[in-house]
């Protein structure tokens, strides 16, 4: 099979390795972007050892008439504008993976949304995400995920063919459910981060109850299946986002907690924006998410804002 995939950050080119044990694979990038330079000069980077299967481009008309199935993992927020650019080139019945977690943060709409919206012609479109990073796949140490689409035939595709022995994946039935939860994780992981921060790393556990009650609250709030909060896009997901050292929005949270800055790209600060917009429209209380929004973005007390997230009033853990 030929596979193109767009982005060549550090999940796009660890998706360029995986696919290209088996399959012939472009590798789109930006010519301009650091990433892409240091793949084509050296076929490497801290993260992966290209294999010959692998060709680089920075031209996005020959990165998307090489294949049919187009893996997409590039920055959330970058989506919308790649998806207009996509829509130029004839794409009629071609898959498109969205590899990638997030909400747009101006909108709160999930990032199949986003791409429909944009791309107008018939293509099939679904997400792959869960646990595992990219370190731990490159050592051959496994891991599941799960693929998610409103179209029962590209899911088991997309499962039948890419399935291996490092990568189990699971079916999912609730795309709604799916991306809401991978997308919230990030943010329960930079919450994850302050309490490491403060040196409450304790409280790890009861973060991880209370964050999959609340995203389940929501997810069926706006029409999904609740139980998909405590399935691999979200709960499954915890391990790698609230505990390892790899995760950016761990480690983010514990660095801004601390005052300290941090470089890389944590795609939950401008996802709880979408979260708490969400929230509020479908008047769900989010407390863990509008306690990282009120830190974040309206400048609270970090000590203040995290001690009165455990001492909110007493109620049954299950009520709502």
């Amino acid at each position: 099979m030929k596979i193109t995939v767009l982005g060549c950050g550090r999940w796009g080119s660890f998706l360029a390795w995986y696919h290209g044990q088996n399959h012939e694979i472009r590798l789109w990038g930006r010519e301009t972007s650091r990433g892409y330079q240091e793949l084509k000069q050296t076929g490497k980077n801290q993260y992966v050892v290209l294999p010959d299967s692998v060709v680089m481009t920075s031209d996005l008309a020959d990165a998307i008439s090489f294949a049919d199935v187009i893996v997409i993992s590039i920055g959330a927020q970058h989506l919308r504008e790649l998806a207009v650019q996509v829509n130029e080139y004839p794409v009629q019945n071609k898959t498109f993976i969205l590899c990638m977690k997030g909400l747009e943060s101006d909108t709160g709409k999930r990032l199949t949304e986003v791409f429909k919206e944009e791309v107008k012609q018939p293509v099939r479109v679904a997400v792959w995400v869960g646990p595992g990073h990219v370190q731990d796949f490159t050592n051959r140490i496994p891991n599941c995920m799960v693929v998610d689409s409103d179209d029962r035939e590209t899911v088991s595709f997309i499962v039948d063919q890419l399935n291996s022995d490092l990568i189990r994946l699971y079916r999912g039935n609730d795309l709604i459910g799916t991306e809401v939860g991978a997308a919230a994780k990030n943010v329960i992981g930079i919450a994850a981060g302050m309490l490491d921060g403060k040196g409450l790393s304790s409280l790890k556990g009861a973060l991880m109850a209370r964050g999959a009650r609340e995203v389940a609250r929501l997810i069926r709030a706006m029409g999904g299946n609740e139980l998909s909060a405590y399935g691999l896009c979200h709960l499954g997901d915890y391990e790698a986002t609230l505990f390892s050292p790899h995760s950016h929005n761990r480690r983010f949270g514990e660095n801004y907690i601390q005052g300290k800055e941090y470089g890389e790209l944590a795609e939950g600060v401008p996802t709880v924006q979408a979260l708490v917009r969400l929230g509020e429209e479908f008047q769900v209380d989010l407390p863990i998410c509008k306690t990282v929004y009120d830190i974040l973005y309206l400048n609270a007390d970090g000590d203040k804002a995290l001690k009165a997230l455990f001492m909110r009033s007493v109620k049954g853990e299950f009520d709502t």
